[in-house]
């Protein structure tokens, strides 16, 4: 499995795999566009030409936001999630960065697990966060170094 940049040619895998696995997905328009965006930063997983998962980020001065991640059905379970996290957090380490953060829902426990052994904790819920259903998000942070988690 490589981690690679998404590029034109894998936006729109990416957009069929949101389609595929949110009520509430992002556009293929919104996907696109991320392309252009200077603050984001969208990883795909592959194995030879096919999409295994994703990760979109848009950051600022201090860290991180991850907009989207989700792993195809027939890769759960085989390493990319947490490969996709680790290529992010290297690549805003090296922007100097000091953290990544992201909601989940409280319902999607495979998530929390993962996240939770990935070094995020939580800080925070947002109530009525999604949609259909509605739902609080947890809100989970990864701190990169002691001093960004005392800020």
């Amino acid at each position: 499995m490589r981690i690679l940049p998404m590029t034109g040619e894998t936006a729109g895998a990416v957009a069929d795999l949101e389609e595929q696995s949110f009520p509430t997905p992002w556009s293929r328009k919104d996907i696109l566009a991320e392309l252009e965006n200077p603050w984001a930063i969208w990883l795909t997983a592959m194995e030879g030409g096919t999409l295994m998962g994703y990760l979109g980020v848009q950051y600022g001065p201090d860290g991180g936001d991850i907009m989207s991640i989700a792993t195809a059905p027939a890769a759960r379970g085989k390493g990319a999630a947490k490969a996709l996290l680790a290529n992010m957090e290297q690549i805003l380490r090296e922007k100097g960065l000091q953290w990544l953060t992201l909601e989940v829902r409280p319902s999607n426990e495979s998530a929390l697990g993962l996240y939770a052994s990935q070094g995020f904790r939580q800080v925070g819920r947002r109530p009525r966060y999604y949609q259909k259903p509605t739902e609080d998000a947890i809100l989970m942070t990864k701190y990169f170094t002691e001093e960004a988690e005392s800020c």
